[in-house]
């Protein structure tokens, strides 16, 4: 069970960093995995999604998601760790 909730935390991880990564390298928006990717990591971090204010575009992508990703791991983790205890 911990090993699950591990694998779902790092998917999630990975698809909030890949939307970073696409967005910092300016990736096509028109291509279906890029929109793929976009849609899952705004449902994602929809809680965290425009939470600061910076003035550039950018900075507010990096630290939204970011948040979001390194929330999901901290949680998914330490949830993984109570689990392997029991």
């Amino acid at each position: 069970m911990a090993t699950a909730v591990v694998v779902v935390a790092d998917v999630m991880a990975l698809i909030l960093g890949l939307w970073i990564l696409m967005y910092l390298l300016d990736a096509n928006r028109g291509n279906e995995l890029v929109e793929f990717v976009q849609g899952a990591a705004r449902r994602l971090a929809g809680w965290s999604y425009d939470l600061f204010t910076f003035d550039a575009a950018w900075a507010r992508v990096v630290c939204g998601y970011g948040l979001a990703a390194i929330v999901y791991l901290a949680i998914g983790h330490g949830l993984a760790n109570r689990l392997r205890r029991l």
